[in-house]
């Protein structure tokens, strides 16, 4: 059984660690409102964006002369999954699950015959990629220097990615990331990002006649990089809003849990000083009944 002092000394241990999760919820929380902003606040660009390329992707024939970017390399052997993680823990498990698709979708590739390799953006979850796929790490991304990941980091990621593809690098492209839900809900999420899927055409502009100048392919071969920075723009701002969603919610749980834990020391305590003062009265009445 432990004693007075060990005890007296857990808890002030749990109480400091309280007042940490609590400082570090409150920053979660600070910084969820503006991360959370920032997400939604790009959300309509990229549709409407996607809504654009799907109608100048209807009026083209894809062929061997289209943008590579929308062609793709007429194979799918070779797979790129792109992990977007962050560079910080304390948030749940908003890396862990990021990491579990992507490696679901690795072993079901795998499982069809196809090569998997993987392009790794920020710090967590590298060690379990690099755990279960030591040799299959083509490139990664760090994040550490940066405060928030942005668009100038998307950009070059993004040109890193196209310079892999026009290099024979890979087929096909994943981006996984977490979509911003709640404080309490991400979701894990896969889209293919190379070759750019033609979007779809939204019902109100199939039938519209529209002439472009210069032709739809010419500015496609300008609109689809854009695209593909827009989608990792988008997918880096909603790792930002899940990720401190994730770490409010986890440190609101620890703090409540670190609450909980001083409660059970606070009355073994009282338990084991009431046992230790009657101990001391049992012996005093013991040693004055004696004389």
């Amino acid at each position: 059984m432990a004693s007075l002092k060990e005890l007296k000394g857990r808890i002030n241990s749990v109480k400091s660690t309280q007042k940490i999760t609590k400082a570090k919820q409150m920053v979660a929380a600070a910084k969820l409102r503006r991360a959370q902003a920032n997400a939604e606040a790009a959300r309509p660009y990229a549709a409407r964006l996607a809504e654009v390329m799907g109608s100048l992707a209807s009026k083209i024939t894809v062929s061997e002369n289209s943008p590579r970017l929308l062609a793709g390399t007429g194979k799918e052997q070779v797979h790129l999954l792109v992990v977007a993680n962050s560079d910080k823990g304390l948030c749940g498990a908003f890396n862990s699950n990021i990491v579990k698709a992507a490696l679901a979708e690795a072993r079901s590739l795998e499982a069809a015959g196809k090569t998997v390799l993987f392009y790794l953006v920020g710090r967590k979850g590298r060690a379990v990629i690099r755990r279960n796929y030591p040799s299959a790490i083509l490139a990664s991304f760090d994040t550490t220097d940066v405060r928030e990941p942005g668009f100038a980091e998307a950009e070059k990621i993004a040109n890193e990615l196209v310079a892999l593809y026009d290099a024979g690098k890979f087929d096909v492209a994943h981006l996984f990331f977490s979509t911003f839900k709640s404080a309490l809900a991400q979701d894990p999420t896969q889209v293919q990002i190379i070759p750019v899927p033609a979007p779809k055409v939204v019902a109100a502009d199939a039938g519209a006649v529209v002439e472009y100048e210069p032709e739809e392919e010419a500015i496609l071969a300008e609109l689809l990089p854009r695209y593909l920075r827009t989608q990792l723009f988008g997918a880096l701002l909603e790792n930002q809003a899940s990720e401190q969603g994730a770490s409010m919610t986890a440190m609101d749980n620890a703090t409540r849990n670190a609450g909980d834990l001083i409660n059970k020391l606070t009355i073994q305590y009282n338990r084991s000083r009431q046992a230790a003062i009657t101990t001391e009265l049992i012996e005093i009445i013991a040693g004055a009944e004696a004389l």
